[in-house]
């Protein structure tokens, strides 16, 4: 079984600065690092974490929160790096990312190439209008009567941020899944300022054209789990990285959602796929 998860503190960051908090799970000879989505959804990744902490060395770095100067990318990116520095500096970790996450992950890898030994995608976030689009289309689709109005609900009646973004994460993960293991219940500790400003920045830092251009940068191998139902789309996602990352490679399983390790068809086959290409890319 997995070690108890510890809140280890305080990297050395100026007086002034929020330092972040990063889980650890299990004592393996591997590193691997997982970065929860939302943005804003702390702890969203624990499960997973800790099933992964029973055969490899787990960080599970909680993002900075919103307060002070709005939250960028680059601010996420920095936190992640000086963790990283701190925390493997025997070691050169894969970084997987679930969501937002993957998308950290790769703004991370475009900024300090040779930090990880590799990265896995899993869920991957959008990058350009067309796929955000499709996404919206297909939840459009996707949405009962009933589930409508539990989000309607949700938005009407819940007006602090953090527990409105709580309510409707736990709503997604159950509308975005196919036949999930267990029921999702909301998060605490949710930031839905942090949630608003980081993706407002995401956005812009697209329409700058830093992403995914950025992403040439990473010569790290890198895994793309995609669920083939998912509402965010898989095969749209990868054909916009593989011009920037021609060594991607894609695996796709139907009657997967969003969250592949909460899938009743495919949690097994998802840890199998992982733990095979987790091995197939350690570095000593």
């Amino acid at each position: 079984m997995p070690d108890r998860p510890s809140c280890k503190s305080p990297l050395t960051h100026p007086a002034d600065e929020m330092p972040i908090d990063c889980r650890t799970y299990g004592t393996g000879p591997t590193m691997l690092v997982v970065l929860h989505g939302g943005p804003g959804a702390p702890g969203d990744l624990s499960p997973l974490a800790q099933r992964l902490g029973e055969r490899y060395t787990v960080l599970e770095p909680l993002q900075r929160r919103s307060g002070g100067a709005p939250l960028t990318v680059a601010r996420h990116v920095q936190d992640l790096e000086l963790l990283l520095a701190e925390r493997c500096s025997d070691a050169r970790p894969i970084v997987l990312g679930h969501s937002w996450g993957a998308m950290l992950a790769l703004a991370h890898g475009a900024a300090h190439p040779t930090r990880a030994a590799g990265l896995v995608l899993v869920s991957c976030g959008t990058f350009d209008k067309a796929s955000r689009a499709e996404l919206t289309a297909r939840r459009e689709a996707g949405l009962d009567a009933d589930m409508r109005e539990r989000m309607e609900a949700v938005q009407r009646d819940i007006t602090d941020a953090d527990e409105r973004l709580a309510a409707m994460g736990c709503l997604f993960t159950e509308a975005d899944g196919v036949d999930l293991i267990h029921k999702p219940t909301p998060l605490k500790g949710c930031d839905g300022r942090g949630n608003s400003e980081t993706w407002a920045d995401m956005i812009h830092c697209q329409e700058s054209g830093l992403y995914p251009a950025a992403f040439s940068a990473i010569k790290a191998p890198v895994l793309m789990l995609h669920g083939e139902q998912d509402v965010h789309p898989g095969a749209l996602t990868r054909a916009g990285l593989e011009p920037h990352l021609p060594q991607l490679q894609y695996v796709e399983w139907p009657r997967c959602g969003h969250s592949p390790w909460l899938e009743r068809d495919v949690v097994e086959p998802f840890f199998a796929t992982l733990h095979d290409w987790v091995a197939g890319h350690v570095v000593d």
